[in-house]
Order: structure tokens, then C-alpha cells, then sequence
């Protein structure tokens, strides 16, 4: 009787050989939006990987500030990479199947970089709160060290947390539908799917969502409270507006990225929105934080521009001297004299 009831046990955890991506649904002329994120992904790439090359490339910009930005852009470039080109092979090409095991990879490496998108906006806020309000020891805290320390630790996190959500799917039976009503496999709406107990996942589910999106806001509108105190204090007017342009960019940064997805999870969790609205919603909160990030805190500043200056101006053709040969007379040449010269 022990066997057959772990017979029995074993048989009711059903893991599916596939999942169904329903996406957007009954929508004419709907390839034309998956058209347009693949517009959107180039020039992701095309911003993100020139910002990459540029900070490698200028020494002068191997500073703690844009070694920050560099783990940004790279963030954004894998995010990017990890979610668009299989959303356009899956709804472009019509291929809506997706085997299990691919399923919990898609779904962990979207949530991954999106959680360590999040925490380094975190570290830019700090960034910025101390250049203005300790900015003479501004040198001597925020230190490349420091910044490595950081990056390393919300790298080795958010792959701890996210490993853990994804990872107890594997005492999920899914034995309903499996059509999973979203453009990715999102963890809310596969976890429901399951016909067992989902009460770990939905905890999971909780914490995931406190980790990427709500203590993040926490630190950063923390950090925002002081930086408005320190710069009310600066006697200055022209002092003050400088000031302001120090963190005006990234403020613009927090606010693409975190009142969409905010604003997306409050409406899904008050009011039940139409399914094609909270899809495409979503989509555009995944994918246009990724391709503003480089134009809005990077490319548009001063230090960037000067440095892709300089490294068009270095390996310009027109900029190449023009090395002119001439030809090396031997020291025991001797003139001839003309002919009619006797």
C-alpha cells in the first residue's frame, strides 16, 4: 500500500512538455507592433553598445560614476536580448509553443535583469546623494572598490532571489490549461495555472515583487528627500540649478522605469484591466526603459559627447597626418653636368 500511495503522489505532480504564449489576442494588424519591437530592440542595441564602447574605450571616463553606467547599459543590452528577439520568434513567426525547461530559463532571465535594472538605479541615487550632499568627501566614499562591492552583491542577490522563485516550480502540477496569458512566461499568470497548492509561489511572488520593485522605490525616494533638503540649503541660484542638473537625469531614469511597472502591477492587483491592454502595457514597460536609459542619462552628456568626439577625431581618416616620402640621395651622389658644358 506504500508504494501505491507514492505511486500514487509521484503521478500527481504533472510536469508539462509544453507551455501555449496566448500574447495579444484578436487584434487585427497586430504584427505590426512585434514589427515595431524589433525597431525598438535595434536601436537598444545600437544605444546600449555604443555607450559600452565609448566608456571602454575613453580612460578618462573609468570612473566610478560611469562604471555604474556601464553595468547599466550592459543590464540592458542582455535584458533586452534575453526577452525580445524569442517574443518576435514566438509571435512574428507564430511559433506560441515553448517546452518547460525553456519556459522557467525565459521567465528567469527577464526577471533577473529587470531586478538588477532596478537595483542599479539604486546605486545611481546613492551615486548622486553623495556628490550633493557630502561633496567634498565625495572622492573618498564613492571609490571604484566601493561601486565593485555593490555591483557584485545586487548581481549575486537578485540571482539568489530570482533562483528561488523560479526554482519551486518543480512542486507545481499542471494538469489544466496551459495557455499562459502574457507575451513571456510570466511568473503570475504560470504559477496560477498549477491545480495544486500555490501559496510558496505566491509568497515567492511577493517577496520578488518587494525586492524589485518596493524597496527599491523605498531607497531611492529616501536618498531624493535628502538631496531636496541639501540643495534647499545651497544659497546660490545659479549653484542650486547646477546642482539640479547633477540628478534631474536620473530621476527622469526612475520615473520610466518604475511608474510603468508600478503603475501596471496597482491596476492588475485594483481592477481587473482587459487582458490585450495589461499585455501591451507590459510589453512597453520592459522594453523602453532599456532603450531611453543610454539617450537620457549618457548620450545627452557632456562628458559622453566630448569623448565620442575625441575617439571619432582619433580614428578619422582626415585627422591622419599626411606623411609626404621623399626620396634619400645617397652621400656619394655626384651631379653630371650637362652635355653642352665641356
Amino acid at each position: 500500500s506504500t508504494s501505491k500511495t507514492a505511486t500514487t503522489l509521484n503521478a500527481t505532480f504533472v510536469r508539462p512538455a509544453q507551455f501555449y504564449l496566448s500574447g495579444l489576442t484578436n487584434i487585427p494588424h497586430d504584427k505590426y507592433f512585434y514589427v515595431f519591437l524589433c525597431f525598438v530592440y535595434i536601436m537598444t542595441v545600437l544605444g546600449n553598445g555604443l555607450l559600452l564602447s565609448v566608456i571602454y574605450l575613453d580612460k578618462t571616463l573609468h570612473t566610478p560614476k560611469y562604471t555604474i553606467v556601464f553595468n547599466l547599459a550592459l543590464i540592458d543590452l542582455c535584458g533586452s536580448t534575453a526577452l525580445i528577439p524569442k517574443l518576435l520568434d514566438t509571435f512574428l513567426f507564430d511559433r506560441r509553443y515553448i517546452v518547460y525547461e525553456a519556459c522557467l530559463s525565459y521567465m528567469f532571465f527577464v526577471w533577473f535583469f529587470l531586478g538588477l535594472q532596478s537595483w542599479t538605479l539604486v546605486i545611481m541615487a546613492y551615486d548622486r546623494f553623495i556628490a550633493i550632499c557630502f561633496p567634498l568627501r565625495y572622492h573618498s566614499i564613492v571609490t571604484k572598490p566601493a561601486i565593485a562591492v555593490m555591483l557584485l552583491f545586487v548581481w549575486v542577490f537578485s540571482l539568489s532571489v530570482v533562483a528561488c522563485m523560479v526554482g519551486f516550480f518543480d512542486r507545481l502540477s499542471f494538469c489544466r490549461s496551459l495557455v499562459i496569458q502574457s507575451f513571456f512566461c510570466d511568473h503570475g499568470p504560470t504559477y496560477r495555472l498549477a491545480c495544486n497548492d500555490t501559496n510558496l509561489n505566491y509568497i515567492m511572488a511577493v517577496v520578488v515583487v518587494t525586492v524589485v520593485v518596493v524597496i527599491p522605490i523605498i531607497l531611492i525616494a529616501l536618498t531624493y528627500i535628502y538631496i531636496v533638503k541639501a540643495v534647499r540649503k545651497i544659497a546660490s541660484g545659479e549653484e542650486r540649478v547646477k546642482a539640479v542638473k547633477t540628478f534631474t537625469s536620473h530621476l527622469t531614469l526612475v520615473s520610466v522605469f518604475f511608474l510603468p511597472l508600478l503603475g501596471t502591477n496597482i491596476a492588475a492587483l485594483t481592477w481587473s484591466l482587459p487582458l490585450n491592454i495589461r499585455i501591451f502595457d507590459s510589453t512597453l514597460t520592459h522594453i523602453i526603459p532599456p532603450l531611453l536609459n543610454p539617450i537620457i542619462y549618457s548620450l545627452k552628456t557632456e562628458e559622453v559627447l566630448n569623448s565620442i568626439k575625441k575617439l571619432y577625431q582619433r580614428n578619422s581618416p582626415a585627422s591622419q597626418p599626411i606623411r609626404i616620402v621623399l626620396p634619400v640621395l645617397s652621400s656619394t651622389w655626384v651631379p653630371v653636368p650637362p652635355p653642352w658644358i665641356c
